[in-house]
Order: C-alpha cells, then structure tokens, then sequence
C-alpha cells in the first residue's frame, strides 16, 4: 500500500497522535504501508523553507528503512525558490514538492505559481498541492485559512501536459463538476477527505479509477479513517489495488 498524503513534525495549534516520526512509522507499519509520501507541518508557517526541507529529508533518512519519502515544500512568494527546488531535486533526491498556496499567501493565478509548476515539470517532479488543511470549522480564530480556489488548474494543466499534479484533500472542498474537469485533464486526487457512504462508488462513477490514490492524512486524521474508505464501498479488488498501489507507482 502507497499512502501519499502524510505529514511529519507537529501541527502548529495541537499535538496529535502519532506526530512523533518514531510513532508515526510503527504505526504506518503496523497498518501495511510499504511507502509513505510525507510532507511537513513546518512548511506551514516557518519561513526557513530551507532548513524545513533539510529536516524533513533527514527525519525521512533516519526513520523506516525507506518507508518515507521526503516531499519537500515551495514557496514562490519567497526569494530565490529556484534554490529551494534544485535542492529539493539535487541534494535531496526527493521525488516531488508540496505546495500549500493558502498558508503562503498566493493564488493559482499568480504568474509564480505558473513558473514554478513549468520549472517542477521541466524536472519531472511530481507537484502535490493542498487544497485544505484543516476544516474552517475548527480552525484557531487567529489562524484563519481559506480553501484554495482550484479553477484556474484546468488551464495551468493544459498548458504544462508533461506536469505530474496530485490534489491532497480535495475530495470534500472541491465542487464535483470541477473535479470530473480536472480528473479529464490528467491530475489525480486522494481520498482522505472523501466523505458520505459508499463514497469511492460514488466518485468512481465520474473520475477515473486510475486518477484515484490513496492517502489518509496521517496523523491529522486517524490512519483508519480511509482504510474504512476502502471497505464501506462495493469495489472490485482490482479498483483497490489499484487505489491502494498501482495508480500511484504510475504518477
């Protein structure tokens, strides 16, 4: 099993279970796991985007035999992103970024944000983007955050075939009619905010089943969580498998 939506270090308003890398990796073990695509809650708000790279690369290093995979995190807002991402390529041979453009403070339609996505492609670098992070139902009164607007993505994708671009926590924010346009267009999306019964047999009817992965958003969300995704649906095993593994080893 792939899980490509994880986090490592700390959430900036709480302590969560698992929100040790020690922890975190038993307990992903524990559930079947083999690779964990993870980013860091530092990303959020630290401004050393650097040294949050270097860390996450380092804990991903240490911890689990090769269980996580370090995406590191860019800013485009900042100065000299172009050096974060050769890093993030060069020195840390991580597959791919992360981007959270609500906590950095951009839009999709921010000409940086077209650059960034035309340099990560031209690397072949995988872009995850997070949607949300956290329902605004329960977000800390100073802390404040909206949902990315997605829309302008259907043009940016269009523009960039060979961009390899994967929705974390879409699921639920997005409108579906967006979704099936995007889906159409070649990004893929996860399933951890993916609510309602029989909720893959739903979206499986619209959205192809090899732009559908797996990610639970561990340890924000209980891993459980979209295990029971997986099980509360009428899917085939070959719709699981390749949910679980297959759609992602082919991003």
């Amino acid at each position: 099993m792939i899980d490509v939506n994880v986090y490592l270090s700390r959430w900036p308003c709480r302590r969560l279970p698992c929100d040790d890398t020690s922890a975190l990796v038993e307990k992903l073990r524990k559930a079947g796991v083999k690779q964990a695509w993870c980013g860091s809650f530092d990303a959020l708000l630290h401004k050393d985007i650097a040294g949050v790279n270097l860390r996450l690369a380092e804990e991903c290093k240490t911890h689990g035999d090769g269980l996580l995979v370090p995406f590191g995190a860019i800013n485009p807002k900042l100065p000299d992103w172009q050096e974060d991402l050769r890093r993030c390529a060069e020195v840390h041979k991580m597959p791919g970024i992360r981007l959270h453009p609500n906590y950095h403070g951009y839009k999709l339609d921010d000409p940086d944000f077209a650059a960034l996505l035309a340099a990560a492609a031209e690397r072949k670098l995988i872009v995850q983007l997070a949607i949300r992070m956290e329902d605004p139902r329960t977000q800390h009164p100073l802390l404040q955050v909206p949902d990315v607007d997605a829309a302008p993505l259907e043009g940016l994708v269009k523009q960039h075939p060979k961009l390899r671009l994967v929705l974390l926590n879409g699921l639920m924010p997005l409108r579906p009619d967006l979704i099936d346009k995007l889906a159409a267009a070649g990004v893929w999306f996860e399933i951890a905010t993916l609510e309602g019964i029989q909720g893959l047999t739903r979206i499986l009817k619209t959205v192809p089943l090899e732009r559908i992965l797996f990610g639970s958003y561990f340890p924000f969300f209980a891993w459980e969580a979209a295990k029971l995704k997986l099980q509360e649906s009428a899917l085939a095993r070959f719709q699981v498998e390749g949910i679980t593994e297959k759609n992602a080893a082919g991003v």
